[in-house]
């Protein structure tokens, strides 16, 4: 049985990872802002009134989590704001930088000490935050967010890399979220997937960015 800790786990994709881990018998620490009844009805450990972009409700969480270790840390808790070059509101921009880039730093390095060797750490991100798969423009604070989330990602996997800690850059696809307007592939199976991706991460392979599906994307 592994420990696991979800952000963002009130709904979507961050629901159905904490149902699927819990379902094959894992011990899921959901972390969210706000509990939904979805998520209160699953029977797993709920932080709630964690907002990643604040820093002191995530020392609140390092604080509740003192002395617990974690064998997985999914930072999937993120935001998105469309926009055009026409439309850009750079408040938003900023917005989504907190959640999606600075986010995942901020909760990874207070959990650090929660961590140890074996133990991995996923940060849910997104092709469109690839340079070289964009070809369609547009979005641009999203965009840049993940793209940055990439290179967070990849300094983790160097810098707790010497402690045995492996890092995943996870896709999960277009996945029908309440931030799609419901269109897409089901919340269930990106779960699935991602979960099969964390599985297969290793120290030989830290630092990748994966398609829920199993295939590496380009940076």
């Amino acid at each position: 049985m592994a420990t696991v800790l979800i952000t963002g786990s009130n709904r979507g994709i961050g629901l159905e990872l904490c149902r699927h881990y819990h379902a094959r018998g894992d011990d899921v620490i959901a972390v969210c802002r706000t509990a939904s009844p979805e998520l209160s009805e699953l029977g797993v450990r709920i932080i709630a009134n964690i907002d990643v972009a604040d820093g002191d409700d995530v020392a609140k969480l390092a604080g509740e989590l003192a002395g617990v270790n974690l064998d997985i840390l999914l930072n999937n808790a993120g935001i998105l704001r469309p926009d055009t070059i026409d439309s850009v509101d750079f408040e938003q921009m900023l917005e989504q930088y907190r959640v999606n880039t600075i986010g995942p730093l901020r909760v990874t390095r207070a959990l650090r000490k929660n961590l140890k060797e074996g133990s991995k750490v996923g940060i849910v991100t997104s092709r469109v935050g690839s340079i070289g798969d964009n070809g369609s423009g547009n979005n641009y604070g999203y965009r840049a967010s993940k793209a940055a989330a990439n290179m967070v990602g990849m300094n983790l996997r160097h810098d707790l890399g010497s402690s045995g800690v492996a890092v995943a850059l996870l896709h999960p696809g277009f996945v029908a979220t309440d931030m799609t307007s419901g269109a897409g592939v089901p919340p269930p199976d990106a779960a699935r997937g991602l979960i099969a991706r964390m599985d297969e991460l290793t120290l030989e392979n830290s630092g990748g960015f994966w398609h829920a599906e199993g295939y590496r994307l380009p940076w």
